[in-house]
Protein backbone atom coordinates (compact mmCIF):
# COMPACT_ATOMS: atom_id res chain seq x y z
CA UNK A 1 0.00 0.00 0.00
CA UNK A 2 1.44 3.36 -1.06
CA UNK A 3 1.65 6.31 1.30
CA UNK A 4 -0.58 9.27 0.33
CA UNK A 5 1.24 11.96 -1.65
CA UNK A 6 1.54 15.45 -0.23
CA UNK A 7 -0.65 18.13 -1.89
CA UNK A 8 1.81 20.93 -1.06
CA UNK A 9 3.62 21.04 -4.44
CA UNK A 10 0.25 21.28 -6.20
CA UNK A 11 -0.85 24.13 -3.91
CA UNK A 12 2.45 25.92 -4.41
CA UNK A 13 2.23 25.56 -8.18
CA UNK A 14 -1.38 26.73 -8.17
CA UNK A 15 -0.48 29.81 -6.12
CA UNK A 16 2.40 30.66 -8.47
CA UNK A 17 0.09 30.27 -11.49
CA UNK A 18 -2.46 32.59 -9.86
CA UNK A 19 0.08 35.37 -9.26
CA UNK A 20 1.64 34.88 -12.68
CA UNK A 21 -1.76 35.31 -14.28
CA UNK A 22 -2.49 38.40 -12.18
CA UNK A 23 0.86 39.97 -13.00
CA UNK A 24 0.40 39.34 -16.72
CA UNK A 25 -3.08 40.86 -16.59
CA UNK A 26 -1.98 44.03 -14.80
CA UNK A 27 1.15 44.24 -16.96
CA UNK A 28 -0.67 44.19 -20.30
CA UNK A 29 -3.48 46.46 -19.05
CA UNK A 30 -1.03 49.11 -17.81
CA UNK A 31 1.03 48.80 -21.01
CA UNK A 32 -2.10 49.32 -23.12
CA UNK A 33 -3.07 52.43 -21.13
CA UNK A 34 0.42 53.94 -21.21
CA UNK A 35 1.54 52.82 -24.70
CA UNK A 36 0.73 56.00 -26.65
CA UNK A 37 1.93 58.18 -23.77
CA UNK A 38 5.23 56.27 -23.61
CA UNK A 39 5.75 56.74 -27.35
CA UNK A 40 4.98 60.45 -27.03
CA UNK A 41 7.30 60.90 -24.06
CA UNK A 42 10.09 58.91 -25.73
CA UNK A 43 9.90 61.06 -28.88
CA UNK A 44 9.66 64.34 -26.97
CA UNK A 45 12.48 63.21 -24.68
CA UNK A 46 14.66 63.13 -27.81
CA UNK A 47 13.38 66.46 -29.14
CA UNK A 48 13.88 68.12 -25.73
CA UNK A 49 17.41 66.74 -25.52
CA UNK A 50 18.14 68.32 -28.93
CA UNK A 51 15.91 71.39 -28.57
CA UNK A 52 18.62 73.76 -29.79
CA UNK A 53 19.06 71.74 -33.01
CA UNK A 54 15.34 71.26 -33.75
CA UNK A 55 14.20 74.77 -32.84
CA UNK A 56 11.26 75.99 -34.89
CA UNK A 57 10.58 79.48 -36.28
CA UNK A 58 7.96 81.35 -34.21
CA UNK A 59 4.94 82.70 -36.09
CA UNK A 60 3.43 85.84 -34.56
CA UNK A 61 -0.18 86.85 -35.32
CA UNK A 62 -1.68 90.17 -34.24
CA UNK A 63 -5.35 91.10 -34.13
CA UNK A 64 -7.37 94.01 -32.77
CA UNK A 65 -11.00 94.76 -31.98
CA UNK A 66 -13.16 97.44 -30.36
CA UNK A 67 -14.90 96.53 -27.11
CA UNK A 68 -18.59 97.56 -26.84
CA UNK A 69 -19.15 100.47 -24.44
CA UNK A 70 -21.41 98.39 -22.16
CA UNK A 71 -18.66 95.84 -21.55
CA UNK A 72 -16.01 98.53 -21.16
CA UNK A 73 -18.18 100.12 -18.49
CA UNK A 74 -18.04 96.90 -16.48
CA UNK A 75 -14.25 97.14 -16.43
CA UNK A 76 -14.05 100.76 -15.33
CA UNK A 77 -16.84 100.48 -12.76
CA UNK A 78 -15.31 97.88 -10.46
CA UNK A 79 -11.55 97.38 -10.78
CA UNK A 80 -10.21 94.65 -8.43
CA UNK A 81 -8.13 95.50 -5.39
CA UNK A 82 -4.42 94.74 -5.54
CA UNK A 83 -4.11 95.31 -9.28
CA UNK A 84 -4.90 91.70 -10.23
CA UNK A 85 -8.11 89.83 -10.87
CA UNK A 86 -10.21 87.93 -13.39
CA UNK A 87 -12.21 89.68 -16.09
CA UNK A 88 -15.98 89.84 -15.57
CA UNK A 89 -17.63 86.84 -17.25
CA UNK A 90 -19.37 88.81 -20.04
CA UNK A 91 -16.07 90.53 -20.87
CA UNK A 92 -14.15 87.24 -20.80
CA UNK A 93 -16.74 85.64 -23.09
CA UNK A 94 -16.45 88.54 -25.55
CA UNK A 95 -12.64 88.32 -25.55
CA UNK A 96 -12.77 84.57 -26.24
CA UNK A 97 -15.23 85.17 -29.11
CA UNK A 98 -12.94 87.76 -30.69
CA UNK A 99 -9.54 86.14 -30.12
CA UNK A 100 -8.11 82.58 -29.95
CA UNK A 101 -7.32 82.77 -26.21
CA UNK A 102 -8.71 81.62 -22.90
CA UNK A 103 -9.74 84.67 -20.91
CA UNK A 104 -10.49 82.99 -17.57
CA UNK A 105 -7.06 83.62 -16.06
CA UNK A 106 -5.95 86.42 -13.77
CA UNK A 107 -5.31 89.77 -15.48
CA UNK A 108 -3.13 92.70 -14.44
CA UNK A 109 -5.11 95.89 -13.96
CA UNK A 110 -3.70 99.44 -14.07
CA UNK A 111 -5.28 102.88 -14.36
CA UNK A 112 -5.27 102.93 -18.16
CA UNK A 113 -4.92 99.30 -19.27
CA UNK A 114 -5.73 95.67 -18.50
CA UNK A 115 -3.16 93.09 -19.56
CA UNK A 116 -4.15 89.42 -19.75
CA UNK A 117 -1.39 86.86 -20.28
CA UNK A 118 -2.61 83.66 -21.96
CA UNK A 119 0.36 81.29 -22.26
CA UNK A 120 -0.21 77.97 -24.03
CA UNK A 121 1.72 74.84 -24.98
CA UNK A 122 3.94 75.55 -27.97
CA UNK A 123 3.49 79.29 -27.84
CA UNK A 124 2.32 82.36 -26.03
CA UNK A 125 -0.50 84.90 -26.20
CA UNK A 126 -1.67 88.08 -24.55
CA UNK A 127 -4.55 90.56 -24.68
CA UNK A 128 -4.33 94.25 -23.81
CA UNK A 129 -7.45 96.35 -23.18
CA UNK A 130 -7.21 100.16 -23.33
CA UNK A 131 -9.60 101.41 -20.63
CA UNK A 132 -9.83 104.91 -22.14
CA UNK A 133 -10.74 103.96 -25.73
CA UNK A 134 -11.92 100.33 -25.50
CA UNK A 135 -9.32 99.26 -28.08
CA UNK A 136 -8.30 95.64 -27.57
CA UNK A 137 -5.07 94.18 -28.96
CA UNK A 138 -4.16 90.52 -29.14
CA UNK A 139 -0.90 88.82 -30.05
CA UNK A 140 -0.43 85.06 -30.47
CA UNK A 141 2.96 83.37 -30.90
CA UNK A 142 3.05 79.86 -32.34
CA UNK A 143 6.36 77.97 -32.11
CA UNK A 144 5.20 74.86 -33.99
CA UNK A 145 4.18 71.25 -33.26
CA UNK A 146 7.53 70.17 -31.81
CA UNK A 147 7.42 72.95 -29.25
CA UNK A 148 3.78 72.08 -28.56
CA UNK A 149 4.60 68.41 -27.85
CA UNK A 150 7.66 69.41 -25.79
CA UNK A 151 5.47 71.59 -23.58
CA UNK A 152 2.97 68.74 -23.16
CA UNK A 153 5.89 66.57 -22.03
CA UNK A 154 6.72 69.14 -19.35
CA UNK A 155 3.08 69.92 -18.50
CA UNK A 156 3.79 73.58 -19.26
CA UNK A 157 0.71 75.82 -19.50
CA UNK A 158 -1.41 72.77 -20.39
CA UNK A 159 -4.25 73.08 -17.87
CA UNK A 160 -5.81 70.93 -15.17
CA UNK A 161 -7.14 68.20 -17.48
CA UNK A 162 -3.70 67.48 -18.93
CA UNK A 163 -2.19 67.57 -15.44
CA UNK A 164 -4.71 64.92 -14.35
CA UNK A 165 -3.83 62.81 -17.40
CA UNK A 166 -0.12 63.02 -16.49
CA UNK A 167 -0.91 61.72 -12.99
CA UNK A 168 -2.91 58.80 -14.40
CA UNK A 169 -0.24 58.10 -17.00
CA UNK A 170 2.50 58.12 -14.34
CA UNK A 171 0.48 55.67 -12.23
CA UNK A 172 0.03 53.34 -15.24
CA UNK A 173 3.77 53.48 -15.92
CA UNK A 174 4.49 52.58 -12.30
CA UNK A 175 2.17 49.57 -12.50
CA UNK A 176 3.78 48.57 -15.80
CA UNK A 177 7.30 48.80 -14.35
CA UNK A 178 6.56 47.10 -11.02
CA UNK A 179 4.64 44.19 -12.57
CA UNK A 180 7.43 43.86 -15.11
CA UNK A 181 9.93 43.59 -12.26
CA UNK A 182 7.96 40.80 -10.60
CA UNK A 183 7.62 39.00 -13.95
CA UNK A 184 11.39 39.23 -14.35
CA UNK A 185 11.76 37.63 -10.93
CA UNK A 186 9.40 34.77 -11.84
CA UNK A 187 11.15 34.06 -15.15
CA UNK A 188 14.73 34.82 -14.10
CA UNK A 189 15.57 31.18 -13.29
CA UNK A 190 15.33 30.32 -16.98
CA UNK A 191 16.90 33.54 -18.22
CA UNK A 192 20.34 33.99 -16.71
CA UNK A 193 20.94 37.41 -18.25
CA UNK A 194 17.92 38.96 -16.50
CA UNK A 195 19.58 40.48 -13.45
CA UNK A 196 22.84 41.50 -15.20
CA UNK A 197 20.71 43.50 -17.67
CA UNK A 198 18.62 45.01 -14.86
CA UNK A 199 21.82 45.91 -13.02
CA UNK A 200 23.24 47.50 -16.18
CA UNK A 201 20.09 49.57 -16.51
CA UNK A 202 20.84 51.01 -13.06
CA UNK A 203 24.65 51.12 -13.19
CA UNK A 204 25.04 52.87 -16.58
CA UNK A 205 22.97 56.01 -15.82
CA UNK A 206 24.34 56.11 -12.27
CA UNK A 207 27.93 55.99 -13.56
CA UNK A 208 27.23 58.70 -16.15
CA UNK A 209 25.65 60.91 -13.47
CA UNK A 210 28.57 60.45 -11.06
CA UNK A 211 31.42 60.71 -13.58
CA UNK A 212 30.24 63.09 -16.30
CA UNK A 213 27.66 65.37 -14.63
CA UNK A 214 29.15 68.08 -12.45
Amino acid sequence: MHAPTSPRPVVKKSRKSFWLKQLHTWHWMSSAISLIGLLLFAITGFTLNHAADIEGTPVVTEKSAQMPPALLGQLTAAPPSGGKGALPRPVAAWVEDQFPVRASGEAEWSEDEIYLAAPRPGGDAWVAIDLATGAVTNEVTNRGWISYLNDLHKGRNSGAAWSLFLDIFAGACLVFAITGLFLLQLHSAKRKSTWPLVGAGLAIPAAIAVIFIH
